[in-house]
């Protein structure tokens, strides 16, 4: 029905009027405009050179996406992949290129086409616009994009969970064009980065690189990626807009210009999720609002002034008026009501010079989560909550950054301070291996952090040999553990020998170091004692040794190698559960809101291969294969799986674009079968446990002791655009699990009941005991459909 009205909608509109794409090369070490550039579009064998403001367009160009080049004598030549060219407004490109100097008699300095520094010579991926709006099964999300990356696997489908080589969730860290971002997904998990639905818009996203190791020094607290997500800027000529309304959301994205030198980029969505849920009748009702914008303003010849903002408001109801099958009785027994509301705004001053650029970035964010648990979610219980948990969580941040050049040597230099701020008011009832415990506390924390790091590249050996050393301290006033800069120390490595011509081997080499989450480090007891600093809590350490060959072809596309390892230390060990904080984070709730020493150590290990062929002819794809070991310790020192060894994953992508604004694209992947840790039976089924907890306790004696089965899925993209005079419409059908493959989940322990009244039966064995049984996830396997339409006008 969507594409016959599509149909007649592009019969009675005006023909596509062309596109228009614009811009400005600059020098990316100085921000100088570059003129003469070379700027084309090869497919339509049309291009222009930059004039000598650097500026360049090209006019009425046909609908559809295309690579653009850049080129200039002395400089390496750069390509902008899949670049979407509509008559709904134009494109606003801000090319910079890199100077090379010239060797001998050489005229031509050939790049590789896919992004690489000499920072990062190995693990860092580009994803670009086109690329996540049109994934399969990926619903415009960026936390499910990036999967389709070696060495990065998710959790179960409902989450955005991102375990990278091995490392727990709370580990990654990102960034809005230099402001750091806490977390980019609606329904957070507190003291991880994970949940549900991403906040980031889509519309906003020129590119994003993911870094999985070799992180560069201006980047901290990060132990497993850094993600950088690089924004359009908004269309300087005139206001244009964008509707977007998919199956669970609809927002609207409106760009122009701001004065004379200005531009504006901002967005707002809206969820009707919940209203879906209550048709489904099914056990909970999310509702989440999110905004984003970006101002970008040039002062002078060479000076800019950015803004960025991101935020969102979140709320979960319980829904009680539904069939009471297990299942839904199960998740409504132990499932709080969460509202929740984050921000991150931030401002970023840069300044070029002839030797290089100065930066300014000063940002603040906050997050205030809410979680409210009543016994039989009757909030007039005489009995009192179960669980009554506030908490937020303050950052002020300011950080000043120089970078340059002299002769063939690139360096960067920065500092940093942080004044964070956080207030935690929790009561709960929870259970521990020695039966239920009342915790009962308020918390305020304020930490001063401190950052400085610099590095250095350079190439020797007649450019075949790439070297970058660099360092890094984070220190704060929290305890004597975290205030020394010594003790945070963080060098890094890298090493890049160029064998042929597209053939290079690489190497890096770096320690890194990530504070625990404010949950860690404000818990407090009953006396109101910081008992985590008492513990010696303190910076959690991870080495990283990352090795490997990529080979590139003059026909857009590479192979790559890797093999990695990884070693942590001073992971908080949370002694109350015997169980260390690395195998948690994916789960609603919250992580660290415990006593804990920092004495767990693990480690992660593996392989990737990569194989990835950019837009070319119409086809694209990429093909990964990970090997991944993640281990940690034990309460007895021991090495053990952690919840994320999942061992094999696998990513098979591509897709082909048809003429008439057709496209399709296919998405079959697999993850091993991860571990899991059996139910405490003995400790479970116990009335006073269960009337606490609402489902099974895990038995972390036998901590993850079993394994789930391997898993698979067939996900399909259909996309069908029309581009009319001054706007266009792009209609898609999205389905996950197109063949509704069977994705095996833990087993589920549930309390067996009366069939007449729904009462809990007592143990007939035992009367302070319920009567239990095992079931299966029933909704798993099911397809998973997404229509959406997208208007630009």
């Amino acid at each position: 029905m969507l594409c016959c009205g599509g149909l007649l909608l592009a019969a009675i509109a005006t023909a596509d009027g062309g596109g228009v794409l614009r811009g400005r090369v600059t020098d990316a070490r100085n921000g100088e405009t570059l003129a003469s550039a070379n700027v084309t579009i090869p497919a339509l064998g049309r291009g222009t050179l930059s004039g000598a403001d650097g500026r360049f367009e090209l006019a009425a160009l046909p609908s559809g996406r295309y690579n653009v080049q850049a080129s200039l004598l002395g400089y390496k030549r750069v390509v902008l992949y899949e670049i979407e060219v509509t008559p709904a407004k134009p494109v606003v490109l801000d090319v910079t290129l890199e100077e090379e100097p010239l060797a001998g008699d050489s005229v031509a300095v050939i790049a590789s086409p896919f992004s690489r520094t000499a920072e990062s010579p190995v693990s860092l991926r580009t994803i670009g616009e086109s690329e996540i709006a049109r994934f399969p099964g990926g619903d415009r999300d960026i936390s499910k994009v990036v999967r389709s990356m070696p060495g990065v696997a998710g959790t179960n489908s409902f989450r955005n969970d991102l375990i990278v080589r091995g490392g727990a969730p709370n580990e990654n860290r990102f960034y809005l064009d230099a402001v750091e971002v806490p977390n980019i997904n609606h329904f957070a998990t507190q003291g991880s980065s994970g949940g549900p639905v991403g906040m980031i818009n889509v519309d906003f996203i020129r590119q994003v690189d993911l870094y999985t190791g070799a992180f560069p020094a201006s980047r901290g607290n990060a132990l497993s990626s850094v993600m950088d997500f690089r924004m359009k800027d908004g269309n300087d000529r005139r206001m244009s807009r964008s509707v977007t309304i998919g199956t669970s959301d609809a927002g609207l994205t409106l760009d122009g210009p701001m004065g004379s030198r200005g531009s504006y980029i901002l967005s707002l969505r809206r969820s009707y999720l919940q209203l879906l849920f209550q048709a489904l009748r099914l056990p909970f009702l999310p509702t989440y609002t999110d905004a984003q914008f970006k101002t970008r303003t040039r002062i002078g010849d060479h000076d800019e002034l950015e803004f960025v903002g991101l935020g969102a408001i979140d709320r979960l109801r319980l829904n009680t008026d539904i069939d009471p099958t297990e299942l839904n009785r199960y998740i409504l027994d132990f499932l709080p009501e969460s509202p929740q509301w984050s921000y991150t705004v931030g401002g970023v001053w840069k300044r070029f010079d002839p030797r290089g650029y100065r930066a300014v970035v000063l940002s603040r964010n906050q997050l205030d989560n809410r979680a409210l648990k009543y016994p039989g979610n009757d909030p007039n219980n005489p009995a009192g909550p179960l669980l009554d948990y506030r908490s937020r969580e303050t950052e002020d941040k300011l950080r000043f950054e120089r970078a340059g050049q002299e002769g063939d040597v690139r360096w960067s230099w920065g500092v940093g301070a942080e004044h964070d701020h956080y207030t935690n008011a929790t009561y709960q009832q929870t259970v521990t291996p020695g039966g239920v415990l009342l915790v009962d506390y308020q918390s305020a924390l304020t930490l001063t952090r401190f950052s400085a790091f610099g590095q250095a590249s350079r190439s020797l050996l007649d450019g075949r040999l790439t070297a970058s050393l660099g360092a890094r301290t984070d220190f704060a006033d929290y305890s004597r553990e975290t205030i020394s800069p010594l003790r945070q120390l963080s060098p890094r490595l890298s090493l890049s020998y160029r064998l042929a011509r597209r053939m290079s081997v690489n190497l890096n080499a770096g320690r890194y170091y990530q504070m625990p989450a404010y949950t860690v480090l404000g818990y407090r007891d009953g006396s109101g004692v910081l008992v985590n600093r008492d513990a010696g809590a303190r910076s959690i350490r991870a080495d990283h040794l990352v090795g490997g060959f990529e080979l590139d072809s003059e026909h857009d596309a590479r192979v790559t190698v890797e093999a990695f390892y990884k070693r942590y230390a001073h992971y908080p060990f949370l002694t109350r559960d015997s169980i260390s904080l690395a195998n948690l984070g994916a789960d609603f709730g919250v992580i660290g809101n415990a006593p804990s020493v920092p004495t767990s150590n693990g480690r992660s290990y593996g392989a990737e291969l990569l194989l990835q062929q950019k837009l070319r002819a119409g086809w694209y794809g990429i093909a990964a294969y990970t090997y991944v070991r993640s281990e940690f310790t034990t309460r007895d020192g021991a090495y053990a799986p952690s919840a994320w060894d999942n061992r094999h994953l696998v990513s098979l992508t591509g897709g082909r674009q048809f003429g008439r604004g057709w496209e399709l694209g296919v998405r079959w992947h697999l993850l091993g079968g991860a571990p899991y840790t059996p139910d405490d039976v003995e400790l479970s089924t116990l009335k006073s446990v269960w009337d606490v907890s609402g489902r099974a306790v895990p038995d972390y004696a036998r901590l993850n002791s079993l394994r789930g089965p391997t898993s698979s899925q067939l996900d399909l993209r259909i996309d069908k655009r029309w581009a009319f005079k001054a706007s266009s419409l792009d209609l898609y059908l999205d389905v996950q699990n197109v063949l509704g493959q069977k994705q095996e989940a833990p087993p589920i322990r549930v309390l067996d009941r009366d069939p007449v009244s729904g009462e809990p039966l007592t143990d007939p064995a035992d009367a302070t005991r319920y009567a239990t049984h095992l079931i299966a996830d029933e909704d798993s396997g099911t397809p998973l459909p997404r229509i959406g339409i997208v208007f630009s006008f």
